[in-house]
């Protein structure tokens, strides 16, 4: 079965005993807590680590108003952004000052090359994170469906376990960064 929003979902009502969903309009209490409550966790998941399968690069279009003061060019921020994780000019994806405000981006350089976390479809989910989310999942929907405090807290424990192996996992898949710029290995020539 192909991951979809509603394959995560119900896996997450599976794990606390509750009853899978076939759709978020069904009208049951678990389809109204998966269709409130899933878009929140996915997204702050998906916002918390530079993942590789959610990051991507682009050149943003420039816009015609100017920032009022402090950067003289704004541009506009893609459909699917979630968070920055640098900012580059004239060919580079990092090393460019910049600052986000009014849902654009302000710098100095008449371009800007973004990288940038965005929304994934589910479907290119690696297993990993499909896990860690659906964990994460459970202990959101544990207290509105079961009530249980304690089942909750122990699934918030096991969702943070899963969610830092799957960030190792996935740091696993790319170069190490060097340190560049450093002053004191500038000083020790």
């Amino acid at each position: 079965m192909p991951l979809s929003a509603l394959v995560l979902c119900s896996r997450a009502l599976l794990k606390i005993g509750a009853q899978p969903v076939a759709s978020f309009e069904e009208g049951s209490a678990e389809a109204e807590v998966a269709a409130n409550l899933y878009p929140s966790v996915r997204d702050a998941m998906l916002s918390s680590h530079p993942w590789s399968f959610a990051s991507g690069q682009m050149d943003l279009p420039r816009l015609l108003a100017v920032p009022v003061a402090d950067f003289s060019y704004a541009f506009q921020l893609p459909a699917d952004f979630l968070r920055v994780l640098s900012a580059g000019g004239e060919g580079a994806g990092r090393g460019l000052l910049y600052r986000l405000q009014e849902n654009r981006l302000h710098a100095d350089s008449p371009r800007v090359t973004l990288t940038y976390l965005f929304r994934p479809d589910e479907s290119v989910f690696p297993a990993f994170f499909a896990s860690a989310l659906a964990t994460r999942l459970a202990a959101e929907f544990c207290i509105p469906l079961t009530e249980s405090s304690s089942r909750a807290e122990m699934l918030h424990r096991l969702a943070e376990a899963e969610f830092r192996h799957a960030r190792l996992v996935d740091s696993q898949q790319k170069t190490t960064r060097a340190l560049q710029d450093f002053p004191l290995i500038t000083a020790r020539g």
